[in-house]
């Protein structure tokens, strides 16, 4: 059977995490026309191109949040993240997942190495602060040193007959892992007003910020009422 790696990212990508993660849009059914459309379709009307009054009507089913005509546009991503970033994606349930299974392959694993380690906040459990007493290159290396551990128990364990589906069990968090990930436009607009925000973890920030700039060109006017 011919293919390629599913860690090789689509043509139309964008690369993350210092170039170690990417997202890439794979498909998209609908357009900024299917929007108003479907906005107006109870008046039997129906537009082929947008002018200004759309873009206004845009607006208003914004910020009146109309979110079904937005529900009738999809769009299929491929995302390749480490597994810590994967779990906060999954938490969207109106999104629709299939992921790369380390039950059927060992193939290309890979590793998440933080650019930057940041530092504990003092006064928030769940957030982290730009470092400032740290060695970078000590950590960053004991991270590196850790992952290849991890991954000469992993590869032991295999070479002695353990099952893959335990085996994957001795990996970090920061295994990197590839899903692709389908979304209408109104729930992907309320995952990026969550997730490019300062209150999330910077690694998913990325993730957020990539997409806005991958769908922009497809969205123009609504990337513009957005602010995008």
């Amino acid at each position: 059977m011919s293919g390629q790696s599913a860690n090789i990212p689509p043509t139309r990508h964008t690369m993350v995490l210092d170039g170690q993660g990417w997202v890439g849009l794979l498909e998209r059914m609908g357009s900024e026309v299917t929007i108003v459309n479907a906005a107006r379709v109870s008046f039997g009307r129906l537009r082929t191109e947008m002018d200004d009054r759309d873009e206004k009507l845009l607006r208003y089913l914004l910020e009146n949040r109309h979110s079904s005509p937005f529900e009738h546009v999809v769009l299929t991503f491929s995302v390749h993240c480490p597994l810590f970033v994967r779990s906060q994606w999954h938490r969207h349930r109106t999104w629709s997942y299939n992921e790369i299974s380390r039950r059927y392959t060992d193939v290309d694993l890979e590793f998440y190495v933080p650019p930057e380690v940041r530092e504990q906040a003092e006064s928030n459990r769940q957030a982290s602060v730009a470092p400032q007493h740290l060695d970078q290159s000590a950590v960053r290396a004991q991270i590196a040193a850790q992952n290849q551990a991890a991954l000469g128990v992993y590869q032991s364990l295999l070479e002695q007959g353990v099952c893959r589906e335990q085996a994957r069990g001795v990996l970090p968090q920061n295994l990197m892992t590839t899903f692709w990930a389908t979304v209408d436009l109104h729930n992907l607009i309320s995952f990026l007003e969550l997730r490019d925000s300062p209150h999330a973890q910077w690694e998913i920030q990325e993730y957020a910020r990539a997409i806005k700039g991958l769908i922009t060109p497809e969205f123009p006017r609504l990337a513009r009422i957005l602010g995008w």
